[in-house]
């Protein structure tokens, strides 16, 4: 994950990133993040509705890709839980 932020980013110093590009790169990110598990849970889906029609497909992948999907969705709320706690634990910061 970081990865593809620091490859989002520009070739740059830490200090030298404007926070524009900085939020434009971290909003890209969360963008793909959140594709990725819609595509997940689209695919598990599709794969659950051929299992259930008694297409040729076995279980194991069916239930793999249900699991992926679970997982990433589980992940994604996990984060977003931290970042909402991290913005609540700034605005009760007293300046």
């Amino acid at each position: 994950m970081i990865d593809r932020i620091q490859r989002a980013l520009p070739a740059a110093q830490p200090h030298s990133i404007e926070p524009a590009k900085a939020q434009q790169a971290f909003s890209q990110f969360l963008k793909e993040a959140i594709n990725e598990v819609n595509r997940q849970q689209i695919e598990s889906d599709q794969l659950t509705t051929k299992l259930v029609k008694g297409e040729n497909i076995d279980l194991h992948t069916v239930m793999i890709a249900s699991q992926k999907a679970s997982i990433s969705l589980q992940l994604a709320l996990e984060v977003r839980n931290k970042v909402i706690e991290a913005y609540q634990e700034v605005m009760r910061m007293q300046v």
